[in-house]
């Protein structure tokens, strides 16, 4: 015994300093929190300092960090669903890391100008935890609605958070080496703090891009146009006039990366921008206004933007609020062919502006031959090779001839950049836009979430015609979610249900459907409207012991007149709903569907209509 005790004493003995070894605490490179002093530097060299450690620890004690755009590295990114700059500025660049461990203490990290927060790339083995991540001068504005007129709306903004010019009569935001006109606005409710339903985009009204601005006083400037459309007194407006060209944090390259209690409350564009890496977790991540500075607004954009990634993306107790876009975006890229330069060599475009400048594929990859005009998959093609002519154009080699009929026009999907999706307890505020967004081949599992989105919940789209954001699902289930009735206030692009799978497809045909093998099953449905499932070209669809309780709360508003709606779809199934209250429509609408496609029991009090 006395052996075994002193053996297990010299083993601890000898780890103990390696590990102590590891940590590295940024306080001994003089940097102290709440000095104002520019981070970057010593951040810089402090990450230089862990790159030589086996398995280095970053510690940050609480407090206040500023970080300034003087030192950041500068590098050149093509960022997916972002501007294209020249550069991408990078106070904290993490790259070529084995492993590393940032630990944040609940420390206030403060960013000044346009800047990229986090870079994670080229790395594996990546942890980041305990963070607040913000800016003093925010780069999207907001204001309280002081006055509404027929012919005018008056704003009262904080003019030391939010400076401000008038500039050619129009109200012009100015930053830290920035300035930036207004161009749009977003109408929240003083109370709620949720979009106003039936706002959307157009709260301004018709007339709003017309207006003439006036400084009636320092803090309160008058907006000035015609038009009875107007937002209501007392409510907040986010006044959008920015770009799009920073994520708050960017993952590029890597994989086995770990986000854990990252209160990210504002950025430059989308909020996590995860590209061409494998095996993410985001656990605890809220994407949600500062309260402690009364923001109205959090993110620029997207709140978590997934674009050609592959592996298990796990997103686990995370909350989004009072985003400019979607709060989560999952999707591969299409590219069109162009040229057919040989029957084994392509010509190939990106297509998408925000899209340009991939490595799109490496040899040994797996494609997708997609039928332009069906959006059907024709076949599949393995890589041979790969080669860039500009940011937007390449050329492909594949191992063996297309399928006879393909060509110009027709498109190609990566199938080796296609994660399995695992999205669980968590919450989607009132957000512009959706809620989710996932088109992706691998398997989709989103549970135990609340939904109170403006648009719609869920969407599952995928394309290779507008934003060509590409997959096809074969393995979706969305169960034990509660949809609460803000739901569908407001109309997006592609919202036609709480839940709609919508592909953007020019001639549909239900012999050759898009999606697969979709469950929709015990789970809440509150709508104060018609539609809450939107299905389009779908083979194999159970929507099945599910809840739907009628809400009063709003107006009924949309286009759609049917609570189930299926548009050239296959093997659908209805079973065991329940419906309570004046649940609107109860109806099944078909179109281009079947009705021996339809399997349903009377029980449930649903009829079936034909379109």
């Amino acid at each position: 015994m006395t052996r075994i005790l002193f053996c297990s004493i010299s083993l601890l003995l000898l780890l103990s300093p390696a590990k102590a070894q590891d940590t590295i605490r940024l306080a001994d490179y003089g940097y102290i929190p709440g000095s104002r002093q520019n981070a970057v530097p010593y951040v810089q060299q402090a990450l230089a300092d862990a790159k030589k450690r086996q398995h280095p620890v970053l510690v940050f004690a609480p407090g206040r960090y500023d970080f300034w755009p003087q030192y950041a590295t500068d590098k050149a990114y093509f960022e997916s669903n972002t501007d294209v700059i020249p550069s991408r500025r990078c106070p904290v660049l993490i790259e070529q890391f084995k492993a590393l461990t940032i630990e944040g203490n609940n420390a206030e990290w403060v960013f000044h100008d346009r800047v990229q927060p986090i870079t994670i790339d080229s790395s594996e083995q990546i942890i980041i935890r305990n963070l607040h991540i913000d800016w003093d001068i925010p780069l999207t504005a907001q204001a309280q609605i002081n006055t509404v007129t027929d012919n005018y709306v008056d704003l009262a903004i904080n003019a030391y958070e939010s400076p401000y010019i008038i500039e050619d009569d129009k109200l012009t935001f100015v930053g830290e080496g920035w300035k930036s006109r207004v161009w749009g606005a977003m109408e929240f409710d003083k109370d709620s703090k949720r979009i106003v339903a039936q706002s959307g985009d157009n709260c301004m009204g018709e007339n709003f891009q017309h207006y003439k601005a006036t400084e009636l006083e320092k803090g309160l400037v008058r907006l000035s146009y015609p038009g009875k459309h107007k937002p209501i007194t007392g409510n907040w407006l986010v006044l959008r006039h920015s770009a799009r060209d920073h994520a708050g944090v960017f993952i590029v390259g890597s994989k086995a990366v770990q986000i854990e209690n990252l209160y990210l409350y504002h950025t430059a564009g989308l909020g996590i921008l995860s590209q061409y890496s494998a095996d993410l977790r985001f656990t605890n991540v809220q994407v949600v206004p500062n309260e402690k500075k009364n923001r109205i607004l959090s993110g620029h954009d997207d709140g978590m933007h997934f674009s050609n990634c592959r592996g298990q993306i796990t997103i686990d107790s995370c909350r989004f609020a009072s985003l400019m876009d979607d709060p989560i975006n999952i999707h591969g890229t299409s590219v069109r062919i162009i040229k057919k330069i040989t029957d084994t060599r392509l010509r190939c475009r990106l297509m998408h502006d925000q899209s340009i400048g991939f490595s799109w594929a490496d040899a040994g990859d797996t494609l997708g031959i997609i039928e332009n005009e069906s959006m059907r998959t024709v076949g599949k093609a393995v890589v041979a090779s790969f080669v860039p002519q500009d940011p937007r154009e390449f050329d492909i080699d594949l191992t063996a001839p297309l399928p006879p009929g393909i060509g110009e026009g027709d498109a190609l999907e990566n199938l080796h950049w296609t994660p399995h999706v695992w999205i669980k307890r968590s919450f989607f505020g009132s957000n512009r836009a959706r809620g989710i967004l996932v088109s992706t081949p691998g398997s989709v599992l989103i549970e135990n979430n609340v939904f109170t989105s403006s648009g719609s919940a869920i969407l599952i789209a995928g394309d290779a015609n507008g934003w060509y954001e590409s997959g096809a699902v074969n393995d979706v289930l969305i169960r034990n979610n509660l949809f609460q009735d803000p739901c569908l206030t407001s109309l997006y692009q592609f919202c036609e249900g709480i839940i709609s799978i919508y592909p953007e497809i020019p001639h549909p045909d239900s012999r050759y459907p898009f999606h697969r093998n979709i469950r929709i099953e015990y789970n809440t449905f509150h709508p104060f409207d018609y539609p809450v499932l939107y299905a389009k070209s779908v083979q194999g669809l159970t929507f099945s012991h599910n809840t739907i309780i009628r809400s009063k709360r709003y107006q009924p508003f949309h286009h759609r007149r049917a609570m189930l709606s299926f548009d050239w779809c296959r093997q659908v199934e209805i079973e065991d709903n329940k419906l309570e209250g004046d649940v609107l429509g109860k109806n099944i609408q078909l179109k281009e569907t079947p009705r021996k496609e339809i399997k349903f029991n009377k029980q449930q009090g649903l009829q079936i209509t034909l379109q």
